[in-house]
């Protein structure tokens, strides 16, 4: 049985090297050089969720590469009441600009909650890699013997000053800390790194559909085929702003006749998520759609098959929504703000906007000229190939731990 479940597993592993015809031999060597001396390093991840966002998408693939490289990668998840979720999310929405009451009783529950996480993990690993604010106070609950990283995936650049300021007395006992983009850089005593996130091609959500494939899931789902499909895919998050992509769509039609289909989900770690998707249900007729559903597979044809991806996001660490829609070649727009910015190129690979007007105007375009709508589109897929593909995000981690293991071998 031993044997037989080591062949399942070597099955379903992608291996580096099978990156070669997306990136060239010469890059998957170099990949292979780099992990060669951290073989037998064993590491861990920590998040808040096993699906649902952009955090699980990456650590999924993340953690498959880096065993196949005989990297022994662990990822756990935090346990906790509604309670806790429900500040930990008001922690996010006042981290990307919003208010919070940081009351007494939220930092307590916070922190007692992590601390009976701590009871439960034993994270005496070589790296140890903490997500987002969620786990954030972990470190506090351990003899540190090994380089901590903190990871955070959310947009900084205008977080609440009182929430901050007491967020960084645990920030400051990392060894590093890993933000998308430069722009969300803070003052810190630790050093910062910037690394973009990215996609993994082989995946069931970014591979190759058949147009029977893509055809069988729209089908499957009720998504009329009959004209084009302007999407927008995302967890249900005000931030993402749904009903702004709503509006820009009955601003377009008025000039192009088309179906609007929102996808999303309610990550297990977003109390809100719920009562978002339910916001919006007053809001479908015939042609526009709002589905709740964990299916990558549709997210695979929805993206696949529309004309034009929106995301219209109103702050955003880094969209991986944009990527995958751009890998298909096809068109995105996308909201002017965060890592976004560093996806599209206005105007050559896709397009930015700041309102909804300026979105319903780039759908009606596209829509129109056919032959812009495919150049957009080749060229956004080439601008993923080039730089965001997983085998990029996993050598600049081969290169970030690396670069801890010669500092904690000399200690």
């Amino acid at each position: 049985m031993s044997e037989e479940m080591d062949v399942k597993l070597e099955e379903h592993k992608i291996r580096i090297e099978d990156y070669e015809r997306f990136v060239g031999a010469e890059t998957v060597e170099r990949i292979i050089k780099k992990a060669e001396p951290l073989k037998g390093m064993h590491v861990v991840h920590v998040n808040s969720t096993y699906y649902g966002g952009g955090v699980a998408e990456l650590l999924m693939s993340l953690t498959l590469m880096l065993n196949k490289l005989e990297i022994p990668t662990g990822w756990r998840i935090v346990h906790g009441p509604p309670d806790f979720f429900n500040i930990t999310k008001k922690m996010h929405n006042a981290l990307q600009g919003e208010k919070i009451r940081l009351t007494r009783q939220k930092m307590h529950i916070y922190e007692e909650v992590i601390c009976e996480n701590a009871m439960r993990n034993h994270l005496d690993h070589d790296v140890v890699m903490i997500h987002d604010p969620q786990p954030l106070p972990m470190i506090e609950n351990y003899k540190k013997k090994s380089p901590w990283i903190w990871r955070c995936h959310i947009d900084l650049s205008n977080p609440d000053k009182k929430l901050w300021n007491y967020l960084v007395k645990f920030v400051e006992q990392y060894d590093a800390v890993v933000m998308s983009i430069k722009e969300y850089a803070k003052k810190l005593k630790v050093p910062q790194v910037f690394i973009m996130p990215a996609i993994d091609p082989f995946s069931i959500k970014n591979r190759e559909m058949s147009e029977s494939e893509i055809n069988e899931r729209l089908d499957h789902h009720k998504i009329p085929r009959d004209l084009p499909l302007i999407v927008q895919i995302s967890r249900f998050d005000h931030w993402k702003d749904p009903k702004g992509v709503i509006e820009a769509f009955k601003i377009a039609r008025r000039e192009v006749d088309a179906t609007l289909v929102l996808l999303g989900n309610v990550a297990t770690d977003d109390p809100e998520g719920e009562e978002v998707y339910e916001s919006l249900l007053d809001s479908r007729e015939e042609r526009i759609m709002i589905i709740s559903r964990e299916d990558t597979a549709l997210v695979n044809a929805l993206q696949s098959r529309a004309a034009v991806v929106l995301q219209k996001s109103l702050r955003e660490g880094f969209g991986l929504t944009v990527t995958e829609a751009m890998w298909k070649g096809t068109p995105v727009v996308g909201g002017n703000v965060g890592g976004i910015r560093h996806q599209i190129e206005d105007g050559v690979n896709g397009f930015l906007v700041s309102s909804i007007e300026e979105a319903a105007a780039r759908v009606i375009q596209l829509l129109k000229d056919k032959e812009l709508s495919a150049k957009i589109g080749k060229r956004a897929r080439e601008s993923v190939r080039k730089n965001f593909l997983m085998s990029r995000y996993l050598e600049q981690h081969l290169e970030l731990y690396n670069s801890f293991e010669a500092i904690f071998r000399l200690r």
